[in-house]
């Protein structure tokens, strides 16, 4: 499956985002999604995920309340809603699918820019 995120951009403290994640060319409600951000000069690090069918949506704790993670296999599309967007949230943010619930996320797709000013 190709993934194409979008829905990055440069926003105020306190503002809002939501990124897209399109799949293409396999059966999107056939993959767990996950969310994923890289910081300039950090690793990259989880975000949230989600499995085939949009139950069990998990997040990381520094977006817990913030952050809601949702898919539309109807779209082959999951978003990411951004709320109360802070300066440590800049960073590039990645989409990714895998087959197995337990195993690796297998691709991936290009990232989006998120950058938070104060």
């Amino acid at each position: 499956v190709q993934l194409q995120a979008s829905g990055g951009g440069s926003v105020q403290a306190g503002d809002s985002l939501r990124l897209a994640c399109a799949g293409s060319g396999g059966t999107f409600r056939n993959y767990h999604m996950g969310w994923f951000r890289q910081a300039p000069g950090k690793e990259r690090e989880f975000v949230s995920s989600t499995s085939r069918g949009g139950s069990g949506t998990q997040y990381a704790d520094f977006v817990k309340g913030r952050f809601t993670m949702s898919r539309d296999n109807a779209k082959s599309t999951v978003y990411l809603q951004m709320n109360s967007l802070k300066p440590e949230d800049t960073a590039v943010y990645y989409c990714a699918a895998k087959s197995i619930l337990t195993g690796p996320y297998n691709y991936w797709g290009n990232g989006t820019l998120v950058t938070v000013s104060s």
